[in-house]
């Protein structure tokens, strides 16, 4: 969910010297090439084209790949290995961040950990092969700074995955397609896909229930605006009622509001972002507005993985995890 982000820290315009860039890079420093996801070591050609329309062509399929987290966890689950990822993966206790799904984080070095971190020195010495991202806003690559754009590109090849405008399940196609391109070796994918399907199913017994989608910040709650965001998409498809704000701000991601008018939309539930950038249930409930919404007082406050992994087991686990909180929920007077 980049609204809330965007619009705390937006991005910086500066860009990095390529000169140092390409002097590291002159000087080598990395480690050897790790075989494909196949384990095969025959030169083979590669090509994708990524949802900017860039038809990246290259004459080995790419084995040293650093993803931003979102992208290297739904890789992951495709059966690629990213050698290193950016963007959060580690909580403050040492312990991985939700948003990196399955990576093993102590088998992946680490570029940046929160917004606007990017270390592009480290970056350079891992002589990567490819750079893959999500992007919210085409041509924007999700948590690659744009004060180090020129660098990265220059360095390596980067590829960018579209999420706005479409739903989970072609965002997870598109994953797929550039996981086998890569080498995937599809490992527990069949089972995770049906665990999925019947998942998505089962969310249709829960189309009477009115559902707030929301993140929390200090000063402001934000609704989410549905038609951005491929996993609410995904769910509306399945046919759960999700509260569409009447008004968004500029970008269209959500409607900020004060904690004073959080009981603008009527709601029988509601999902909170579980991000580490958004407040937990215990800060929210200090808002006496938010407190005091049928939704909250009647216990059906659930969270909401707002970055849940782009694969068919990321989604499995989510699904399957909002089912068992909806069926604790009813419609309320």
């Amino acid at each position: 969910m980049p609204g809330p982000v965007l619009a705390r820290r937006g991005f910086l315009s500066a860009t990095a010297g390529l000169a140092a860039a390409l002097t590291l890079a002159a000087c080598g420093g990395g480690t050897e090439t790790t075989p494909t996801a196949t384990g095969s070591a025959a030169p083979q050609s590669w090509t994708f084209t990524d949802d900017r329309g860039k038809q990246l062509d290259q004459p080995r399929r790419p084995s040293r790949i650093v993803a931003q987290v979102g992208a290297a966890a739904a890789l992951w689950d495709f059966g690629v290995r990213p050698i290193a990822v950016f963007g959060p993966h580690q909580l403050k206790d040492g312990t991985k961040d939700p948003q990196v799904g399955n990576v093993d984080i102590t088998k992946v070095e680490g570029l940046g950990n929160v917004w606007d971190e990017f270390n592009v020195e480290k970056y350079i010495s891992l002589q990567p092969d490819l750079l893959v991202s999500s992007m919210y806003i085409k041509g924007t690559l999700w948590y690659a700074p744009e004060k180090s754009k020129d660098t990265i590109e220059q360095v390596a090849p980067t590829a960018g995955i579209m999420l706005t405008g479409r739903s989970a399940t072609q965002v997870i196609g598109r994953y797929e397609e550039l996981a086998k391109s890569l080498g995937a070796d599809m490992r527990g994918v069949p089972e995770a896909k049906a665990r999925m399907e019947a998942a998505t199913k089962e969310l249709a017994r829960f189309k009477d229930l009115k559902i707030l989608m929301m993140s929390g910040g200090p000063d402001a709650m934000w609704v989410v605006n549905p038609p951005e965001y491929p996993d609410v998409v995904h769910l509306m498809d399945a046919g759960l009622d999700v509260v569409k704000p009447s008004k968004v701000d500029e970008g269209g991601f959500f409607q900020t509001l004060s904690w004073e008018n959080a009981d603008t939309y009527d709601a029988d539930v509601i999902l909170y972002d579980t991000r580490t950038q958004s407040l937990k249930p215990e800060e929210m409930m200090k808002k006496p507005t938010f407190a005091k919404l049928p939704a909250v007082e009647a216990g059906q406050l659930y969270p909401w993985n707002a970055e849940a992994p782009y694969s068919y087991q990321g989604y499995a686990a989510f699904l399957e995890g909002l089912v068992a909180n909806l069926e604790k929920a009813s419609k309320l007077p």
